[in-house]
Order: structure tokens, then C-alpha cells, then sequence
């Protein structure tokens, strides 16, 4: 069974919201609240999750009880790969919006369905300009 518990890290993922705010308001980043997250394979259980945030703290020595096994269903959406620096997202997001229009569509970020971002370079190590993020939107016909 060499290689069979090799496995690839799944991307950093995020998911954003602001309180009373319909959709996404760029302008004023610092009322953004966020959740991290890293998808878990789909055998991973609760009762493996709660085995391993256990040892981890035992391990480390540190408080992990923030953490949580959590799914979400994402439904339909429009989503974009934006390369380049965070702060140039905005006109990316406004380019998704218009496509979605277009396509008959209106964005339906809701409390339950989020601005989603997948973070596909390590922004430690990576110049600004050449980040690449999936932005995701949910979105409902119109």
C-alpha cells in the first residue's frame, strides 16, 4: 500500500461576507468576515476530524477547538480565475457580474451562500501580480 496515504494538500479556501451588506462591497474590505477552510476527502468522517483535532492539540499544545467539520452545498454558480494582486479582485468580480447578467442571471450571496475564494498560490511566496485566486459566486435565474 506504498503511496496510499500520499496525498496532496487541497488549496486554502475562504469564504467572505459583510454584515448588512447585499453582495460584496470591495470598498471597504476591513468589514469583511471570514471563515478558512481545506476540503477534507470525502471518507474523512466526524469521528476522524475530531480524532485528529484531539492529537493535534495534545501535540502542539495548542487550542483547536475553533475548529469545526462543516459541508457546504455550494449550488449553481459563476466563478473566475483572477490573477494578480487581491486588491485588483474588484474588477474581476464586476466582469463576473456582467456575465452573469448576460447570461440571464442575478447574484444570490445570501447568509447561507457566500463570496467564495480559493487561494491556488502560497501569497508567502508568490509575487502579487502573479497570485491566482478562483473567485466563486452563487447565482439564481432571473
Amino acid at each position: 500500500m506504498e503511496g496510499y496515504f500520499d496525498y496532496v494538500v487541497p488549496p486554502l479556501e475562504g469564504f467572505w461576507w459583510q454584515e448588512n451588506v447585499t453582495g460584496v462591497d470591495c470598498a471597504h474590505k476591513d468589514q469583511f468576515n471570514w471563515i478558512s477552510t481545506i476540503r477534507l476527502p470525502d471518507f474523512v468522517r466526524k469521528t476522524d476530524f475530531d480524532w485528529a483535532v484531539r492529537e493535534a492539540t495534545a501535540k502542539k499544545k495548542q487550542d483547536f477547538s475553533k475548529t469545526e467539520f462543516m459541508s457546504y452545498e455550494e449550488g449553481e454558480c459563476v466563478q473566475c480565475m483572477h490573477i494578480g494582486s487581491y486588491d485588483d479582485e474588484p474588477a474581476t468580480v464586476e466582469a463576473m457580474h456582467r456575465y452573469m447578467a448576460e447570461q440571464g442571471y442575478a447574484l444570490d450571496i445570501t447568509a447561507q451562500r457566500l463570496h467564495h475564494e480559493i487561494y491556488l498560490s502560497d501569497a508567502r511566496k508568490t509575487a502579487p501580480e502573479k497570485l491566482k485566486t478562483v473567485i466563486r459566486h452563487p447565482v439564481r435565474k432571473v
